[in-house]
Parts: structure tokens; sequence; C-alpha cells
């Protein structure tokens, strides 16, 4: 009997390897894993070119429009969502409700973390863009959206916009003086990445992710090895799906309709995309 349970586990391997040799993409296409991230569709401080950070604004008209179709082009591509993450924040809520719905798996599990918010704007939220551009100039304003590690200036608690006004955030703790920028962003984003979506992952399930314009910038600039000057000028645009696929020690598989410096792919009309990207980027012109 063990002699041909032997004999059996041998030939096994011998056909698996042989399998291998002949159908090698097969094999490759089982081992990667998909990660999906959706940036909320455009909100109503969007639309009223307002910073917005934490502010819990809803979608727009044409947000719930971007996040309807986001749902249907990943759901003709075959994905089904296994596990999903969010934000506290409704528009990021909304916008994963909606392409659940649409991609039939409203069933799902869903994580929401503070630490998948928007970046705090500090002093600036709920500012208009432009305005702001009139009263600081074009360059200081800038400096406080763009770059990589220079905060706008903070709030303290006696403003509504500090999150310890907030009760949604009861039980963490906030400096008095509380700002961030994409740096401390990503330091939080990061490691909820690390333990709670890589484990997904790794356990073969497909995973959702809708965010925020700067906490998926923290997250690709991780996933894409992207430098600090680089990501500065980086946009994500609202309501488009991101598509990446990973290998099993979790590095980014490259697509060749990549956008550079990603390497995911946007699902959906590239030049409409571009458009939309463009939008984003000139929100302070």
């Amino acid at each position: 009997m063990f002699a041909t349970r032997s004999a059996f586990s041998l030939a096994s391997r011998r056909f698996l390897n042989n399998k291998r040799s002949v159908f090698p993409a097969a094999f490759q296409a089982a081992d990667k894993h998909t990660l999906v991230l959706v940036r909320h569709g455009e909100s109503t401080w969007n639309l009223e070119n307002k910073f917005t950070g934490w502010y819990d604004c809803p979608l727009s008209p044409k947000g719930e429009q971007e996040v309807t179709e986001a749902g249907k082009l990943i759901k003709a591509e075959g994905i089904q969502p296994e596990v999903a993450h969010t934000s506290l924040l409704r528009r990021a809520i909304k916008t994963l409700f909606c392409v659940m719905d649409e991609t039939d798996s409203l069933w799902i599990n869903v994580n929401k973390a503070w630490e998948l918010n928007e970046r705090h704007y500090g002093n600036l939220q709920g500012l208009d863009k432009q305005e702001t551009v009139d009263k600081y100039g074009k360059d200081q304003v800038l400096v406080w959206r763009r770059s990589y590690d220079i905060p706008p200036p903070a709030v303290d608690k006696s403003s509504p916009h500090h999150p310890s006004n907030d009760p949604r955030y009861a039980g963490h703790e906030f400096p008095e003086e509380f700002t961030e920028s994409l740096a401390t962003t990503l330091d939080r984003v990061l490691p909820y990445y690390e333990s709670k979506v890589v484990p997904d992952l790794k356990d073969g399930k497909t995973v959702l992710i809708a965010a925020h314009g700067n906490s998926l910038r923290a997250l690709v600039k991780h996933l894409d090895d992207i430098d600090e000057g680089t990501i500065a000028e980086l946009n994500i645009p609202t309501g488009t799906p991101l598509v990446y696929e990973l290998d099993d020690d979790m590095k980014v598989i490259p697509n060749e309709s990549g956008m550079a410096p990603l390497r995911g792919r946007y699902l959906g009309d590239q030049e409409a995309i571009k458009a939309r990207i463009e939008g984003v980027k000139n929100q302070t012109k």
C-alpha cells in the first residue's frame, strides 16, 4: 500500500511539473492576487472646490453616477470582490456600497477604518480652494496641497474640524494641534494595509478598497515604489477602478496598460480617465 501511495505521489508531482512547463501562464495566473482601488466619486465639496479632508460630505449626483459606472466596469472585467475595506467617511462608504451593489457582492465582509480616511487638511478644511489661492498665493497653496511632508496650518480642539469633536473617533488619541501631510497619511495607511489588507490578499481573496485621493496616493506610493517628488504630481481620478495584480511576495505585477508611474491599470475609457486626472490637477489654477 505504501509503495502504491509513493508511486502515486511521484506520478502526481511529475504530472504537475509537466503541466507547469507546458502551461506556465496558467500557473502564473493562479498565483496572482487581485487588489482593486476606487477613489470615491465626486463629492459635494469637490463640486464646490473646497478643501474637504475629514469633513463628512456626501457624493454629488455626478459622483453617484461615477461610482455606479465603476461597479459596472469591475463586473464587466469579471472581477468579483470577496472582502472590502473603506474609511469612516460617507463618500467612500457610499462609493463602496454602490460598487458592491453593481458587482452583486453586498454580502461580503466590510472593514471600516479611520486609517483609510482622506488626509486631514487642518485649518484649510472648508475653505474654497481658489479663494485660498487668491489669499495666500498659488505657490503656497501648492506646497500645502502637494508637498510630501509639509502640512497645512493645524486646527486645535476648539475647531469643529478637530477629530476629538467627532464621535466616530472616540477612543482615538490625536494631537492638540492636528493636521496631516501626505507623509503622515502614509504613516497610518501603510500599517493598516500591511496588517489588514495583505492577510486578505495572501488568503487568496480579491480585495476591494474604496478610499480617498490622498490615502490612495499614499498606498500607490508604496505599491509602485514612487519617489517623493513624483508622488507630489500624481493625481487619482474620482470613481475610476484601479486594478493591481500582485505576486505571492505582494509585489506588483506590472500591467502594460498602466499609466506611469502606476503599474496597475485603470478600467474604462482611457482618454476620459486622463481628462478626470486633469480636472483634479486644475482645481487650484
